[in-house]
C-alpha cells in the first residue's frame, strides 16, 4: 500500500542544509518504493537555518540590513517580516554566528553580540509587536553585552569610565538602562539547550571551547559574566542567570531576557507550533528525520529526538537516518529504524564530501528495510 510520508530532517552540519537533507531522503526513498506520497518539511529548533524555514511556513518576506558580524566587520544581513501580524523572525546565526567568521581568526574574547541589537532596533523600526529569534549557531561568549549597548544599555566601572567591551565587566559596578527598555512588545526565543549562565553547566565551559575558548580562559569569561549578572540582580532585580536556556549561543539567553524583556522557549516547540507539526502528523503514514549526528543531545531533547518522542506518543513509525549514529542502542528506541552513513554505510571522508549522494543510497536502503518488514497498520 503507498504511504503517505513526511520528511522532516534537520541540517546535517557543515555539510547540508534541512532543506537539501530532505531533498536528498526523498529521491533515495523514490527509488525504491516511488508510489508513496511524500510530504516536505524542514526542521530547525533554533540554530543555523531557523529563520529562513520559519519565514518559509509563515510567507514571511526577506529584509536587508547593513550592521555588522560578531567581530564588528561590516556586513548586510537578512531577517524576515510578516506584515499582517506584524512578526519579526531574525536567526542570530545570520548575524553573529561562528559560520560567519574565517575558521580560528578571532578569539571570543574578540567577539560579541553588537549587530543582533542593531538587527533588533531594525525590527522595532519596522513595527514589529512580535518577535521570534533563534539564537543558535552564535560565536559569541558575551552574555548579550554588545546587544545591550547597541540598544542603550550602558556600563560603568568602579571609576565610573564606560566599559565598552566585555571583557572589561568585572569591574562593573553601575549598569544604566535606556529610556525604553521593551522594544518589542514579545519577544519570543528559540533556544534548543537548558543550560545555565554560570558554572559547569554554563555557557562558557559547555560551548566555549567549540567556539575557540580554551581552559585557561574559562575562570576570565566566567568573571565577567558573573560580575555583570550579580549587578543586574543588585542594582535593578534582573534575576536570570539560572533560567533554563540563559546559558544558550553564549549567554544571549540571559541577556534577551533582561536587556530585552524576552521570553525563552523551546526550539522545537516553537518550530511546532507554527508549523502546525500535529495536524500533519496526523496524516502521516510513516515520518523520515535526520541530522548530521544522531547523539546524546538528539536523545535528551533536541528537534530530531523531540520529534521521534511525538511520533511514538502517536504511535507513528519514525525512521532516523545521520551522518553517525553514536549509540544505536539506545537510539533503537526511539525511531523504528535507525541508519547511519558511517562507520558502517562509507567512511567520515565520503560522508563530508558527497554527504548528498551517499544520504541518497542511505534512504534507499532505509526503504529496503522497510519493505522487509511488516508494515503498520
Amino acid at each position: 500500500m503507498p504511504l503517505n510520508v513526511l520528511i522532516i530532517p534537520d541540517k546535517f552540519k557543515g555539510t547540508l542544509d534541512a532543506q537539501s537533507v530532505g531533498e536528498s531522503i526523498g529521491k533515495g526513498w523514490r527509488q525504491i518504493r516511488q508510489e508513496d506520497h511524500l510530504e516536505f518539511l524542514p526542521m530547525s529548533d533554533g540554530g543555523d537555518g531557523f529563520g529562513l524555514i520559519l519565514s518559509q511556513v509563515l510567507g514571511a518576506e526577506e529584509q536587508r540590513i547593513k550592521t555588522v558580524d560578531a567581530a564588528h566587520r561590516a556586513t548586510e544581513s537578512v531577517w524576515w517580516w510578516h506584515g499582517p501580524s506584524r512578526t519579526a523572525i531574525i536567526e542570530s546565526a545570520r548575524v553573529i554566528g561562528l559560520a560567519q567568521l574565517p575558521p580560528g581568526k578571532y578569539h571570543p574574547f574578540e567577539l560579541d553580540t553588537r549587530g543582533l541589537g542593531e538587527m533588533l532596533l531594525a525590527a522595532h523600526a519596522k513595527g514589529a509587536k512580535r518577535c521570534v529569534l533563534g539564537i543558535g549557531g552564535s560565536a559569541t561568549n558575551d552574555g548579550g553585552f554588545g546587544m545591550a549597548c547597541a540598544l542603550g544599555w550602558q556600563f560603568f566601572d568602579t571609576h565610573d569610565e564606560k566599559i565598552t567591551r566585555w571583557t572589561e565587566l568585572h569591574a562593573l559596578a553601575l549598569v544604566r538602562p535606556p529610556d525604553e527598555t521593551k522594544l518589542i512588545d514579545e519577544l519570543v526565543v528559540a533556544v534548543d539547550v537548558q543550560n545555565p549562565l554560570l558554572g559547569d553547566k554554563g555557557c562558557t565551559r559547555i560551548y566555549g571551547p567549540q567556539k575557540g575558548l580554551k581552559p585557561a580562559d574559562f575562570e576570565f569569561a566566567e568573571q565577567n559574566l558573573r560580575q555583570m549578572a550579580d549587578i543586574l540582580e543588585k542594582e535593578l532585580h534582573l534575576s536570570c542567570a539560572n533560567v533554563p536556556g540563559s546559558g544558550a549561543a553564549g549567554g544571549l539567553g540571559f541577556g534577551l531576557q533582561c536587556f530585552a524583556g524576552a521570553r525563552l522557549e523551546p526550539g522545537f516547540q516553537l518550530y511546532a507550533e507554527y508549523a502546525e507539526l500535529e495536524d500533519r502528523l496526523a496524516k502521516a503514514d510513516l515520518v523520515i528525520t535526520g541530522e548530521g549526528a544522531l547523539d546524546e543531545q538528539t536523545l535528551m531533547g533536541k528537534g530530531v529526538g523531540e520529534l521521534a518522542q511525538l511520533c511514538k506518543s502517536r504511535d507513528l513509525s519514525c525512521i532516523g537516518l545521520a551522518g553517525v549514529v553514536t549509540n544505536p542502542v539506545e537510539a533503537r528506541k526511539l525511531f523504528t529504524l535507525v541508519l547511519g552513513l558511517t562507520p558502517d554505510f562509507t567512511t567520515r571522508e565520503n560522508a563530508m564530501k558527497q554527504t548528498a549522494v551517499y544520504l541518497e543510497q542511505l534512504a534507499a536502503q532505509a526503504a529496503r528495510n522497510w519493505n522487509s518488514v511488516a508494515q503498520p497498520a
